[in-house]
């Protein structure tokens, strides 16, 4: 007998008709590395939409934007997730964030100052500087949009 259990012969069981795995639910949109379904309807949960989104996703809108900033993301990449005005502002704006290693973004400090609308700041860290990053966004129905991007260059 071996004497180390991965190294026992492995015992598979015969599949049984009506044995199917489960189906698997569609993954969510990622756009290169970032999930960004900030959309209700294609995330696929059910009943009404959430009144803030959930943080990770405000986090990884927050990195996609922070990347569009720094010139290693292209602004199409986030267009579905802004409005046209911010989409222009942020496409506008250029490469504002000067990054010498891959930019990390902090947790996201959150508000509501009113219903269907969320105010939040994180904290871009770019090496030995930091940057702050602002964006509003507001609900259109089951989606959010992001309304308006400040960066501090």
């Amino acid at each position: 007998m071996p004497r180390h259990p991965s190294r026992l012969p492995r015992v598979v069981a015969p599949r049984l008709p009506g044995d199917e795995p489960p189906a698997r639910k569609a993954a969510p949109y990622v756009q290169g590395a970032l999930a960004l379904a900030l959309d209700h309807a294609e995330s696929g949960s059910p009943g009404p939409p959430p009144a803030v989104p959930e943080g990770r996703r405000l986090r990884a809108l927050c990195q996609a934007v922070a990347e569009v900033l720094a010139g290693r993301r292209a602004p199409s990449s986030v267009a579905a997730h802004l409005t046209g005005r911010a989409c222009a502002e942020l496409a506008r704006s250029g490469q504002v964030m000067r990054c010498v290693r891959p930019l990390r973004v902090g947790i996201p400090h959150v508000s509501q100052p009113r219903d269907g609308v969320v105010e939040m700041c994180v904290l871009v860290h770019c090496g030995d500087r930091s940057r702050v990053l602002a964006l509003r966004l507001e609900r259109v129905g089951a989606r959010w949009l992001c309304t308006d991007v400040e960066a501090a260059p």
